[in-house]
């Protein structure tokens, strides 16, 4: 069963939407956020205390994009399919 499809130019429909659509895939971009600061940290801590391996700081960064990158994608996707009422 299928939820009616939100009527955007409704402000207040609108605002629930949006709601709605913040909490898809949350934790992903979240941590995806968190590897990407630690990732940045790691870089100050390479420069100033101790040195850390390029590669951990690398696949940290990476790793925390490609996760924001993830959950952008999928909420894109949930929003498409919402849109045409699928879900």
């Amino acid at each position: 069963m299928s939820r009616p499809i939100p009527d955007l130019r409704d402000p207040e429909q609108r605002r629930a939407y949006r709601r709605e659509l913040m909490q898809v895939a949350r934790g992903v971009r979240r941590t995806g956020v968190a590897l990407a600061m630690l990732g940045s940290a790691l870089i100050l801590v390479n420069a100033y205390w101790t040195p850390v391996p390029n590669i951990v700081t690398l696949a940290a960064i990476v790793a925390g994009f490609a996760l924001m990158l993830f959950g952008i994608g999928a909420r894109a996707k949930y929003h498409k399919r919402r849109m045409r009422g699928e879900i």
